[in-house]
């Protein structure tokens, strides 16, 4: 008779890239495969995979999660320009200019808006980590980022008449060209945003002038790979310039350059700052949250935070920046947007200018809300929105849909918990340097993006989070909030697996908070208890001392660590079972 557990419910595997699919797999043999008796429903989302299917891969993946209603999700490559040149050379069958948005984009805005989910990700709660606490007080970091253009100079509004709305272009023909057009029901919020490509290269003179005089390394961060034809832009005519022009008083000067994803550099620099540093973050709000953040901990620093973090980020919708329309102005022009049949608003824009259209759902955006205030409720926390109304029709729907969700919880008998509403920057300070003992911080997807990137990471590693998406029809997606760990994938290849280097602690938390919930909903006591005896020898691991590299240091008693490789750790963990 089998000793392992039966599973009748179907789980549905998301696969993903190099050294994170290394220990994907390696988890699901040691905890899953060779313990459970369960039909698995697997899907290889890998960047190859995504785009050798055309990114039919993708559209899989969410019907199987509607379909079975609980998956896990491993983390995937969103590919540069090189590495897609790399895979279309590797592919000579493939015709790389009739390829669909989902073959080459990232799957996981996709994903979630495939099952309408919102993502909540909160710190695991090990005993034994203490939150990283750089010295910040005084520390010579300087932020800047652009005073115009971008979302701070839009125009935004909340949709008038349901209908659709369209971008049109009037260029030197004279004939106007339709960009995008999309759906909105009344009330819904849109945005048009652009970027003066000639501002941006004059911003990027100024910068490495700063930079070289100010004798400061540099670091750059935007969002090149969500929002290619936006952040993209920015990026190409930044580092063309920087290239050209100043690569070589730099590398002279002794001084480094970095370039990063926003969301990861911001993790970096806050968790673990450089000695002089300029940062251009040239989207401007953004750009003004993260300097204000900078100057509170150079005046403050970074207390001890002994409360786990949570932040949900409202991405259902598909709004803001990741579910927008984004690309370079095509030649000289104006660009007309029309709503219903109406024109709205209407600028000028020149030849490679960035252009970005993005609009919400209201009906999504108050599921949100009332995920977040349930999410809140069951789990005693207060709740922290920040959001930018003031200025920003955009964001007074959010407040009306607090209104409208406090309002209908209170005639059912639901008491809602305790709620602030302040600006994103304040929102951000307040989570990094005046944190409450227990709380909820909302947030829309890019903001969200990066502020649980510097929240796990002060909290000792990307690998010590939790991530769930949870739709309004039930489905759950868990997932790490780590990448791929390119880096870490390079020397497992070079040492052929002899040097395996990977903090598998989320990834094996996802899995276990997966068969929780399949076990639940099956009434699968066994299953249940499987899953937290799981999460239990992961939290006893580390509190035992055991751990991989990235946390060294990081624990309550350094001088009782034992630093381990992966499998060191998954075996540590296998042995508490």
């Amino acid at each position: 008779m089998s000793s392992k557990i039966r599973v009748d419910a179907p789980l549905v595997i998301l696969h993903g890239d190099e050294m994170a699919q290394v220990a994907f797999e390696r988890i699901l043999d040691t905890f899953v495969t060779s313990r459970l008796e369960m039909p698995l429903v697997e899907i290889d989302l890998s960047a190859e995979n995504r785009l050798v299917t055309n990114g039919q891969v993708i559209v899989d993946a969410v019907e199987a999660l509607k379909t079975h209603g609980v998956g896990i999700k491993n983390a995937g490559m969103t590919v540069n320009r090189t590495q897609l040149g790399e895979l279309l050379a590797k592919h000579p069958e493939i015709d790389g200019t009739r390829l669909h948005a989902l073959a080459t984009k990232s799957p996981n805005g996709a994903i979630r808006k495939g099952i309408g989910g919102n993502i909540t990700r909160e710190d695991i709660e090990f005993r034994n980590l203490k939150v990283s606490r750089p010295e910040w007080i005084d520390r010579d970091i300087e932020v800047d980022t652009m005073e115009a253009g971008g979302i701070k100079d839009s125009f935004n509004e909340l949709s008038r008449a349901t209908g659709v709305v369209k971008l049109m272009f009037v260029g030197a023909s004279g004939d106007p060209m339709e960009l995008h057009r999309r759906e909105v029901n009344k009330g819904d919020p849109w945005l048009l945003a652009t970027n003066d490509v000639d501002d941006v290269r004059a911003w990027a003179h100024r910068f490495f002038q700063r930079s070289i005089g100010e004798k400061r390394d540099i670091y750059l961060g935007l969002k090149d790979t969500v929002i290619a034809g936006y952040d993209g832009v920015m990026r190409a005519a930044i580092e063309e310039i920087f290239d050209r022009d100043y690569r070589e008083q730099v590398e002279a000067l002794g001084l480094s350059y970095h370039y990063e994803l926003i969301d990861a550099q911001a993790a970096r620099i806050v968790a673990n700052p450089p000695k002089r540093a300029l940062w251009g973050v040239p989207d401007n709000t953004t750009g003004r949250k993260l300097y204000k953040l900078v100057e509170e901990l150079k005046r403050y620093g970074i207390p001890d935070r002994k409360a786990q973090v949570s932040i949900s980020r409202m991405s259902a919708g598909g709004g803001d920046q990741y579910g927008s329309f984004n690309a370079p102005a095509a030649e000289d022009g104006i660009l007309k947007v029309i709503v219903d049949g109406e024109e709205k608003h209407a600028r000028r824009v020149r030849k490679g200018d960035a252009i970005l259209l993005m609009s919400n759902d209201q009906a999504a955006i108050k599921d949100w809300v009332l995920q977040v205030f349930r999410d809140a409720s069951r789990k005693g926390k207060e709740v922290y929105f920040g959001l930018k109304r003031e200025y920003m029709e955009y964001d007074e729907v959010f407040s009306t849909a607090i209104t409208d969700v406090r309002r209908e919880l209170a005639e059912a008998g639901t008491p809602p918990p305790s709620f602030m509403i302040m600006r994103p920057s304040s929102q951000l300070i307040k989570m990094i340097t005046d944190p409450p003992r227990n709380a909820l911080y909302p947030a829309q997807n890019l903001d969200g993006d990066i502020f649980s990137d510097i929240s796990a990471a002060l909290g000792g590693s990307l690998a010590t989070a939790s991530s769930i998406i949870e739709s309004k029809d039930g489905t759950m997606l868990f997932e790490a909030p780590h990448g791929t760990a390119h880096d870490l994938y390079l020397k497992y290849l070079e040492t052929d697996g002899k040097e395996a280097h990977f903090n598998s602690s989320a990834l094996l938390f996802a899995v276990a908070n997966a068969l929780e919930t399949l076990g639940e909903r099956g009434e699968n006591a066994a299953l249940v208890d499987y899953a937290h005896r799981l999460k239990a020898a992961l939290i006893d691991t580390v509190d035992a001392g055991i751990i991989t590299g990235d946390l060294k240091g990081k624990t309550t008693d350094p001088a009782a660590e034992t630093i381990v490789d992966m499998q060191g750790f998954l075996d540590a963990v296998a042995s508490r079972l």
